[in-house]
């Protein structure tokens, strides 16, 4: 399909199933952002708020929908730009094939189950019982605990822990450095010391689930700890212990879901979000970054602030907080007034 280095207009909007306008024999050869797109790149809008740098960009084609219209250049018209820009980076960008096999620096229990499609890379470990499913990668460094299961296709990147008896499904990805299955924060002070509750549970993570760099997922004190199909977990996030979150939820960076919430389908917790222990956030419920969770979220309730309030009314208080400092140079004058007032109607009273 491709032409050289890089690709024709028409076997591009062939490809994206696109509406072509312009030269069909142009070439481009890569994909770059409207400001610093080249004449043999193509650029993309998403939305229609950037037209003006994208009239002014120097990019040889743009990838945009059907509203967009004056552009310098040839254009492939698609109905969903950002889902066409999905198809459009991995032909630029196809994903690296990984040669099946077992590095020889890795270490694999005897009793440990590797598909022949697997690829296991250098100095990883897997452990007595584990599973390693066909077509999955583990990268080098990366850690499979005993009885883990990684499922089909999944990968499993560099310095990654799954830890014993979490089950990982189809198609999972975990990015490097993330630790699934350690234990859950669970402690009981019996007036000397806080001893440490066992934890027993486990972790499934289901179909198409990706958990991003440096996160952690406990594993559960008793049970197990669910993350269900489709969700999509940032970098740096932390979900306790006998935590269950919903087919198709977004879990941004830096959020921390405390033990035994109840988290629903199609959920977005925006950046550092808290969420208190024991709670329900109802099915696609959307909590706006940096709030603090200490009730229940209704579905489909949007939230914002610390401690969480509906939307509309947390945004009331923000702007009434900018306004406070003069609210109160108004009060102490009233104050002051009353002061005098009541100072004159006293001595006239005398």
């Amino acid at each position: 399909m491709a032409m050289g280095a890089g690709f024709t207009l028409r076997e591009l909007a062939r490809a994206l199933h696109a509406t072509l306008e312009g030269d069909a024999a142009a070439v481009v050869i890569g994909v770059a952002p409207l400001e610093s797109a080249g004449p043999d790149q193509i650029s993309f809008l998403v939305d229609a708020r950037y037209v003006e740098a994208a009239k002014a960009s120097r990019a040889g084609a743009f990838l945009a929908g059907p509203e967009v219209s004056g552009l310098p250049a040839p254009v492939l018209r698609v109905p969903a730009p950002q889902q066409a820009l999905i198809e459009l980076l991995t032909l630029f960008h196809p994903p690296a094939e990984a040669v099946a096999g077992v590095a020889p620096s890795a270490v694999v229990a005897r009793d440990a189950s590797v598909a022949p499609t697997a690829t296991v890379g250098a100095l990883a470990v897997i452990e007595s019982g584990a599973v390693i499913g066909p077509h999955v990668r583990i990268g080098p460094l990366a850690f499979v605990g005993a009885g883990a299961e990684v499922g089909e296709a999944s990968v499993v990147h560099a310095r990654v822990a799954v830890c014993a008896r979490v089950r990982l499904g189809k198609r999972v990805v975990v990015h490097p450095g993330a630790v699934i299955g350690a234990d859950g924060f669970g402690y009981a002070f019996d007036g000397e010391a806080h001893r440490k509750i066992p934890q027993v549970g486990s972790v499934v993570v289901e179909d198409d689930v990706e958990i991003g760099a440096n996160a952690t997922v406990d594993r559960a004190t008793l049970g197990q700890t669910i993350i269900r199909r489709g969700t999509k977990i940032d970098n740096l996030v932390q979900i306790g212990h006998n935590v269950e979150i919903g087919e198709h939820s977004i879990i941004v960076a830096q959020v921390g879901i405390s033990g035994s919430c109840r988290v629903g389908r199609g959920v977005v917790l925006a950046g550092q979000v808290g969420v208190a222990d024991h709670l329900t956030i109802g099915d696609g419920a959307v909590v706006a970054a940096q709030s603090g969770l200490a009730r229940d979220v209704a579905p489909g309730e949007k939230v914002f602030g610390t401690p969480a309030r509906p939307l509309i009314e947390a945004k009331r208080i923000f702007v009434l907080e900018g306004e406070l400092p003069e609210l109160a140079r108004r009060l102490r004058s009233a104050e002051r007034r009353l002061a005098q007032l009541e100072a004159r109607l006293g001595a006239g009273g005398a």
